[in-house]
């Protein structure tokens, strides 16, 4: 496959100019950039989603067209994207055969078919689930057997790892590496570029829409690859001091949440739940939170390690309200706060940025001003007494954009019209303005590159030194270990191990998240002194 001088131009913005790329058969290319570097522009091309205003597209030697991601699927392209093109209220097996079904139809050779792929990738689908039900992983999962369903020569995945944990990524990479020994290619676009030198075969880097060089994997270092894509030499880290105080800011203690359906509802009093608990249970409810109890200080950051899908997401609905406890209660610099609504929680002080920006944190057809708004309807600069003050939203949107390095041409473009990253870096601006005291993040650099990376870290210990609690949950492992005072890992719905980040790897953190290993996990340094991994995350 050839692209050859793809140019795309948008109003105001020059998304890609000029771009040269050539994927062999039978290979893994990889594909990287800064955010907003034309990188998911590039792809959506490839993928019939939108057209260049110039340059070629040749497959298998042919000159080809794509009106349509329908064409490029007939010629053997599948895309998983970045952000899931999923019907929540379908089942899995509907979502992934819907537009194809005259290739097994929709019923028992279609599920056979769904299984197979299912286990011979290791996706573990279940066809019948719910997609509304399912966690950010298992959508990624349910996206790459969609693209493996259709029979794809060529996948494009874009950041597929950002979900997995490091014996995930192994597996998945195990399977990359099978499918280019039958002859199939992958196109691997990720900001985790440790991960890129480990299984890319090629590397292409852009940089401001336009490829600036490419790179051979075994020549080339993860430092020198993101000096590419950045354009100047990286600075080098500073070792970051505790701040951790003896001052509580959070304490949770013996929170429980049953799945949906088995909760009391959103009317029942915190007070009377315990009552009822006994006949919840006896109808055989599950519990996705289990007796979870935790405090976070001021200046602290403590780090929730686990498999998407083990109750993180509902204890993040419960901290930050839009979810009922079933029991426990939890206190907010001494005040109880259990049965506050989610407003009034984020009046006093709880910022929040979500696990699934798309879903939760943006209207992707408002403009970015409007954005800034979301969440802090009734706080300064959005409000002036009683009413909105467009204005001051404006110009406050103007200076994070300024100082978070939002790449866009404007503050009245649609949040749609950004990459991801800068999503991202929008919305970790809009939260870090209002001065919380207590910040759930979860995935908090989910999605953008090394530098934004790099500066959403130094945002959040810069916020850190000033006595900001941070609940971090994330499944960049390095992440973790790089920014936490302390680890927890939940498994199941419990809070099952500990770990001091300054010594464990993020393998025996792997293995904990699996269930294998509970409690405080003690690290053998094995002729090393424990401060890597560190030192590496940051």
């Amino acid at each position: 496959m050839e692209l050859a001088g793809i140019t795309k131009r948008f109003p105001g913005v020059v998304a890609n100019h000029d771009i040269h790329l050539t994927v062999r058969k039978g290979t893994v290319h990889a594909l990287v950039g800064e955010n907003g570097a034309g990188k998911s522009t590039l792809m959506k091309i490839l993928y019939g989603m939108q057209k260049p205003d110039e340059g070629t597209i040749t497959v298998d030697g042919a000159h080809v067209s794509f009106s349509s991601p329908a064409d490029a699927i007939a010629r053997g392209i599948g895309m998983v994207h970045q952000h899931f093109m999923l019907a929540d209220n379908l089942t899995v097996l509907e979502n992934v055969v819907l537009g194809s079904e005259k290739l097994y139809g929709i019923g028992s050779t279609a599920r056979k078919k769904i299984k197979e792929i299912s286990d011979r990738y290791g996706l573990g689908v279940r066809p019948d689930a719910l997609v509304e039900d399912l966690g950010v992983a298992d959508r990624q999962r349910v996206e790459i057997l969609k693209v493996l369903y259709r029979g794809a020569k060529t996948l494009i995945l874009d950041e597929p790892t950002a979900v997995l944990v490091p014996q995930e990524v192994d597996a998945l990479f195990d399977n990359l590496r099978e499918l280019k020994s039958e002859g199939l290619s992958v196109i691997f676009i990720s900001h985790k570029l440790g991960e890129v030198l480990s299984v890319a075969d090629d590397i292409t880097v852009i940089r401001r829409g336009t490829t600036v060089g490419t790179a051979v994997p075994s020549q080339t270092t993860p430092r020198q690859l993101a000096e590419m894509m950045v354009g100047s030499e990286l600075p080098t880290p500073e070792t970051a001091e505790s701040t951790v105080t003896d001052q509580p800011v959070l304490q949770v203690e013996g929170l429980t949440v049953y799945a949906a359906g088995a909760s009391l509802g959103a009317e029942a009093e915190p007070a009377s739940v315990g009552a009822a608990l006994t006949d919840v249970t006896d109808t055989g409810a599950k519990k996705v939170l289990d007796d979870v109890t935790f405090t976070i200080h001021a200046g602290e950051v403590m780090g929730i390690a686990g498999v998407e899908g083990n109750g993180q997401t509902e204890l993040i609905d419960a901290l930050i309200g839009t979810k009922n406890a079933d029991a426990g209660t939890i206190r907010f610099l001494g005040e109880d706060i259990t049965g506050w609504a989610t407003r009034k929680r984020r009046e006093s002080g709880v910022g929040y940025i979500p696990e699934d920006r798309h879903r939760q944190g943006l209207l992707l057809e408002a403009p970015l001003w409007e954005n800034r708004i979301l969440g802090h309807v009734t706080e300064k600069p959005n409000a002036k007494g009683f009413w909105l003050n467009p204005k001051g939203a404006q110009d406050d949107t103007r200076r994070i954009v300024e100082e978070y390095d939002v790449r866009t041409p404007g503050i009245d473009v649609t949040a749609a019209s950004l990459s991801g990253g800068n999503q991202q870096k929008l919305i970790v601006g809009r939260e870090m303005s209002h001065g919380p005291k207590f910040l759930i993040a979860a995935h908090p650099t989910r999605g953008v590159d090394v530098g934004a990376q790099a500066q959403i870290w130094d945002r959040i210990r810069d916020a850190r030194r000033e006595g900001l609690a941070v609940l971090l949950i994330s499944a960049d492992l390095d992440e973790l270990i790089g920014l936490s005072d302390t680890l927890r890992v939940i498994y199941d719905g419990r809070l099952v191990a500990d770990a001091d980040p300054a010594t464990v790897t993020p393998e025996e953190l792997g293995s904990a998240m699996t269930g294998a290993v509970t409690g405080h996990l003690e690290h053998e340094a094995n002729g090393g002194d424990g401060a890597a991994p560190e030192d590496e995350a940051r």
